[in-house]
């Protein structure tokens, strides 16, 4: 792609528009050993949120973390103008970002589940990438580590901030997700698809085509639980009525619900209604 080599062993940053133009003429995938953070500004082509148009077209931000496995497909081109900061996690491992990167969820949204930026966030954001740049370009000194670091920092909070600006500006069209993957948890049961197991965070996320760390912080913003919590409850509601309604033992509700074991079913229900199985049954009756 025609890029110098980098001024610092271990980040780089770069603009789009000082980038080859390249066309990509077979379908190719990538994987790096570092995180990458992405504004890309003037994209040719009209870019989705699952089956949703953009809610802002001035930037659009996404972050990859090392191994993530990214696709490029023939015809598609590299965005015209934004910023492309490369980060290798030896570069902030002894530092306490190193210990707070994996709170970061944006790290592992898929593609499609970009930061979606207005216009004064975009002019904030530009102004991190700037100093960024801005100290990339100097002397390396004794300083130089923990200046980059704190600014990656605080570009990672403000990105925090706005993804759930965008959770909100969202609420109407997650309400109709919170919809979908109750129906999804119902159609389990009934279908007894549980047959070949417990439902799975990753199951359910795949199944409404979106990774499983932004259906989680969705369905949190939402409702105040993540996907875990909504599946044990699930599972608690669905138990409840086995444990009233029929005269099965509680080994074969465990079987039926999908637990391997029926020890495993009992310590959840326990741990939900600080009752064992058989106790919520006598008290109930």
């Amino acid at each position: 792609m025609g890029i110098e080599k980098p001024k610092h062993p271990l980040f780089s940053i770069l603009r789009f528009e000082d980038l080859a133009q390249i066309s990509i003429d077979v379908r190719s995938r990538i994987i790096f050993d570092f995180y990458q953070i992405v504004l890309k500004k003037d994209c040719p082509g009209k870019l989705q949120y699952g089956q949703t148009i953009y809610d802002f077209d001035e930037g659009i931000m996404s972050f990859f973390a090392p191994q993530q496995v990214s696709i490029l497909e023939p015809g598609e081109v590299l965005a015209r103008s934004g910023w492309l900061l490369n980060i290798h996690p030896d570069f902030f491992r002894t530092s306490t970002l190193g210990q707070k990167v994996k709170n970061y969820g944006f790290f592992d949204y898929a593609v499609n589940e970009a930061l979606i930026l207005s216009e004064d966030e975009e002019k904030c954001i530009e102004t991190m990438f700037q100093q960024i740049e801005k100290e990339y370009n100097l002397p390396i000194d004794e300083f130089s580590q923990d200046v980059v670091i704190s600014n990656i920092e605080l570009l990672l909070t403000y990105c925090n901030r706005y993804y759930s600006r965008q959770f909100i500006l969202r609420k109407p069209h997650n309400q109709g997700l919170l919809e979908k993957f109750e129906n999804l948890l119902n159609d389990f049961f009934e279908k007894e698809i549980h047959e070949k197991g417990l439902p799975t965070v990753s199951y359910l996320a795949a199944e409404l085509n979106l990774s499983a760390k932004y259906l989680s912080d969705c369905l949190k913003n939402i409702s105040g639980q993540n996907t875990q919590q909504h599946i044990h409850n699930k599972l608690i509601e669905k138990a409840k009525e086995k444990l009233s309604t029929t005269n099965l033992s509680v080994n074969e509700i465990a079987y039926q619900l999908g637990f391997e074991y029926p020890q495993s079913f009992s310590k959840l229900f326990k741990t939900k209604t600080n009752l064992s199985p058989l106790e919520f049954r006598q008290s109930f009756n």
